[in-house]
């Protein structure tokens, strides 16, 4: 199999990390890094305990990591680590079983093996470039949802608490909140819920695992434009909204944005 001592690597690692965030769930102290991003002492020990086996297995890979100073010249590498060890951490602090460890590995901006490992659940979703998407050992698809009207979509509790789906009300048959953006990626591509939707910005640490098991799993993750991201970039930041699911899907949805979108300027004229 393509990309295996890879994959074992990051499966082992996943598994440790998940350990490490158990051991402090429900009793984690936590701090802002800034306005209302927290940090705990889990998600430390957790990226510590990731980066070193990354580092040994893989000395001369590039190294992207949420919570420590990435490779000055990971940028200039064809092979990049790309790597959360907790998302979610708002619900980890708030005993909510919707975290998971995200780990990628991205070649030449493209990623190749993905791994997200929700502790809490005990559930592992993997992929690898070509191999498909797994699911504790299980061979898993996106939904078969076709209508965008019959859709489950699933989104941050924080946005649509903002008021940020409002936009989108009738849109869908159902509308979910779901912590962890890395969690809600690997729920598309297990066929747990049919669309996901983002508005605000995310980080390539956030998804980079999480585009691979929807690709492999049949579905697609891009732009509210149909662009999809390359990842080891410089700027990490991903601005743009992003949707994920079937191809289908994500086509109506798109769509039906574009016309929102473009009713929006008609309205600022």
């Amino acid at each position: 199999m393509p990309y295996e001592r890879e994959l074992d690597t990051a499966l082992a690692a996943a598994r440790e990390a998940g350990a490490i965030l158990l051991r402090h769930y429900g009793r984690a102290k936590h701090w802002d890094k800034s306005e209302d991003n927290p940090v705990t002492v889990a998600d430390l020990e957790s990226d510590r305990a990731i980066a070193a086996r990354l580092r040994a297995a893989f000395p001369a890979d590039g190294l992207l990591s949420e919570e420590t100073v990435h490779d000055a010249d990971r940028t200039e590498k064809s092979r990049c680590w790309i790597v959360d060890p907790m998302d979610g951490t708002k619900e980890f602090v708030g005993q909510i079983p919707e975290f998971a460890v995200s780990i990628a590995l991205c070649e030449d901006g493209e990623p190749v093996v993905g791994v997200i490992l929700n502790p809490a659940a005990d559930v592992r979703v993997w992929a690898t470039r070509g191999g498909g998407t797994v699911r504790d050992g299980k061979p898993v698809r996106v939904s078969s949802c076709r209508e965008l009207a019959q859709a489950r979509v699933i989104a941050s509790r924080t946005e649509i608490s903002r008021g940020q789906f409002e936009p989108y009300q009738g849109w869908f048959r159902e509308l979910r909140p779901v912590g962890s953006i890395a969690w809600k990626l690997a729920c598309i591509a297990t066929g747990d819920a049919d669309l996901n939707v983002s508005v605000v910005p995310k980080n390539e640490w956030d998804v980079c695992a999480g585009d691979l098991l929807v690709r492999e799993a049949g579905g697609l993750y891009v732009a509210f434009d149909g662009s999809r991201r390359r990842y080891n970039r410089r700027d990490p930041l991903i601005e743009t909204g992003m949707a994920a699911g079937p191809p289908e899907l994500l086509e109506q949805f798109r769509r039906r944005q574009a016309e929102l979108e473009g009713e929006g300027r008609s309205d600022a004229r």
